[in-house]
């Protein structure tokens, strides 16, 4: 008896079609805490959420002076699409970490909490709504 192939066994069950991503993987994690990012942004965020909010981190802690000391005085219109918010994007890297198992939040921590520093320096001066507020919150920040 001739082998069918595999195509005619499958019939009309559609094959999957894997897009291009947007943004990079974020480098330097280990397999189980990609892993772990999937499985919670397939829970609670959009797919590549982390990576998009990582990526927008890391171009305002690397990318021009000036976009790192304007970035927190300028007034933001409060839609996450504009992208003029960076505070939301340190806030859902922030909720990541905490959702995350602790092994892959630590791996991702020190990897968000060096661009923190990056950027701290490189800012001068931040202003905060509150001695205990995060410092990415700042007064013009409309969507928390």
């Amino acid at each position: 008896m001739p082998r069918r192939r595999p195509a005619a066994l499958r019939g009309d069950i559609p094959t999957r079609l894997l897009s291009r991503r947007r943004y990079p993987p974020i480098d330097r994690l280990s397999g189980s805490c990609a892993a772990d990012l999937r499985r919670l942004e397939r829970t609670r965020f959009w797919p590549e959420a982390v990576e998009e909010a990582f990526w927008h981190w890391r171009a305002l802690a690397h990318g021009p002076l000036r976009g790192v000391t304007s970035a927190f005085g300028a007034p933001r219109c409060g839609l996450y699409e504009c992208g003029c918010d960076p505070g939301y994007f340190r806030g859902l890297l922030e909720t990541a970490l905490h959702a995350l198992p602790k092994k892959s939040a630590r791996e991702l921590r020190v990897l968000v909490l060096a661009l923190d520093a990056k950027i701290t320096a490189r800012a001068g001066i931040i202003r905060a709504d509150a001695p205990d507020s995060p410092w990415w919150w700042d007064a013009f920040e409309v969507s928390r």
